[in-house]
């Protein structure tokens, strides 16, 4: 096991049948809300990625609702706070794109020292409060690319 991150993240965008989406507020940083994100660690497949950190980030069970592949990447540059985290000369990562579709919006169990607070709004309004375009784009690509009800 590298004591480096590896380059290689997932986007789960967690969502209703009706489009309202759940993010997260980061702790080292107010105000920037996202979605679940996360690395791959070790030779885990990325879904399992995706299942791993919407258990971490929010207390939910991915395994127990429909977890969907978009099979879409982001490639986007590490921020340079964040850049210790992986090897020497590693600027960019490659994220892959999930969604997660429960039955009804569900209080999320969030762990203070990554995430300070939660909510869930309308897609539109989520992906305005989106500090990452990847994820912004994510979101709104969601009437087009989620299961219907």
């Amino acid at each position: 096991m590298s004591a480096y991150k590896q380059p290689v993240s997932v986007l789960v965008v967690i969502h209703t049948s009706a489009l309202d989406v759940l993010l997260l507020e980061r702790t080292a940083h107010p105000g920037f809300w996202q979605s679940v994100t996360g690395s791959r660690e070790d030779e885990e497949s990325l879904i399992e990625t995706a299942r791993r950190e919407v258990g971490e980030e929010t207390g939910l069970n991915a395994a127990l609702y429909p977890l969907r592949d978009w099979h879409a990447t982001n490639v986007f540059e590490i921020f340079p706070e964040w850049r210790h985290r992986y090897a020497p000369g590693v600027t960019q990562n490659t994220e892959h794109v999930f969604s997660l579709m429960l039955p009804e919006r569900l209080a999320a169990s969030i762990s203070p020292d990554e995430h300070r607070d939660w909510c869930w709004l309308p897609w539109q309004d989520a992906a305005q409060r989106c500090f990452s375009w990847s994820n912004r784009d994510a979101i709104l690509q969601l009437p087009k690319l989620a299961p219907p009800p």
